[in-house]
């Protein structure tokens, strides 16, 4: 049997579970951006480095309110969301040059929301011939850069 050492997820692992309680609303509210990956901050949302990438970048637009309810979203906050998408998706492609992105919502757990009690849009860049066969047969990503360095980059690209 083979080991892929990932030290880093100990802190998940070993992190108490507040259940009840809201990732994104804690984030948010806890004021130490760093910490918690948020990248830039806007009026009604705020972009957020997904903790578990499927690839280096791998962010979430994430509103303020605490929402499941995409079609009930105020228009300020939904337009907002896809003005900050432009904006990051341009800050990652000169970054790291990726090949293509995915970008989507998944609404409700059975559309595959691993937080469905409040709404997030992903922005997954993307490279050809990404999915190995460490993704595909095991189930495992590997990640080329630590989120610390990812936030670095992204952080200060947002800021031009």
């Amino acid at each position: 049997m083979d080991y892929l050492w990932t030290p880093w997820r100990y802190r998940y692992v070993a992190a108490p579970k507040n259940v009840g309680e809201c990732v994104f609303c804690t984030a948010h509210a806890a004021n130490s951006d760093e910490e918690w990956l948020i990248v830039q901050r806007a009026v009604k949302n705020f972009v957020i480095l997904n903790r578990y990438p499927y690839t280096s970048g791998h962010v979430m637009i994430v509103p303020y309110a605490h929402t499941a309810d995409f079609s009930g979203l105020e228009r300020d906050t939904a337009a907002e969301m896809m003005l900050l998408l432009q904006r990051v998706q341009a800050a990652i492609d000169d970054v790291y040059h990726p090949d293509g992105f995915n970008i989507g919502m998944n609404l409700g757990r059975s559309a595959g929301a691993g937080i469905a009690d409040h709404l997030h849009m992903h922005l997954v860049p993307r490279w050809t011939g990404d999915t190995n066969f460490m993704t595909t047969v095991s189930e495992t990503r590997l990640e080329p850069e630590e989120l610390s360095t990812t936030y670095t980059k992204l952080r200060k690209a947002l800021a031009q």
